[in-house]
């Protein structure tokens, strides 16, 4: 090491000094071989933070839909799926709930709430009186299409790094991902119960 460098100089990148402690290496955090290029949890790790900065972004777009037609973001994304889902035959709580991946009760919360502003219909479905069938009314409708030219950019801008192509294998591996996810929550919740 060159002792003549200047007082309070910076090391170089990797230049160890007399105070500097070894660091001692983490446990890996993940066990499967494709997940460690190298021997190493490095790539992993980068990849589980990107997500996470990639979720938290895009859970504020969200919230700032919502909050242009004002609504939670939540409550927005219920109100949109309902409208989606309506064009392909009925929808009703437990549609929504598959397709979005949440409880049948917090997803009946919800759309009361959006019937309370009076965004969604519910009605009795005739031929099973216990499913509740869901659509949007002309008012919800109407919040929608004006959210959507300010929708459209900002998707276009959030996901315009992607070509076709990546679309396509970006939409198949966040699928997988839902699914593995699922089971991983459902492991993790067997393991807390289970420890000590």
């Amino acid at each position: 090491m060159d002792d003549t460098r200047q007082a309070g100089q910076r090391p170089a990148h990797g230049e160890k000094t007399a105070q500097t402690p070894a660091r001692q290496r983490l446990p890996l955090t993940t066990s499967r071989e494709e997940l460690l290029p190298g021997g190493s949890d490095h790539a992993f790790r980068e990849l589980v933070h990107e997500l996470f900065a990639f979720f938290a972004r895009h859970e504020e777009i969200r919230s700032g839909h919502g909050r242009y037609i004002g609504l939670r973001g939540i409550e927005y994304t219920v109100l949109i799926s309902i409208g989606h889902l309506g064009n392909y035959g009925d929808v009703n709580v437990k549609t929504i709930a598959d397709h979005l991946h949440l409880s049948g009760a917090f997803i009946t919360t919800v759309t009361n709430r959006l019937a309370e502003h009076g965004l969604v219909e519910k009605k009795t479905d005739s031929a099973d009186a216990r499913r509740v069938m869901l659509a949007i009314t002309p008012k919800g409708d109407a919040l929608l299409e004006k959210l959507a030219p300010v929708q459209r950019q900002v998707n276009d801008v959030e996901f315009g790094c992607l070509d076709a192509k990546d679309f396509e294998h970006l939409l198949a591996i966040v699928r997988k991902l839902v699914d593995s996810s699922s089971q991983a929550v459902a492991l993790q919740k067997y393991l807390n119960r289970t420890a000590g």
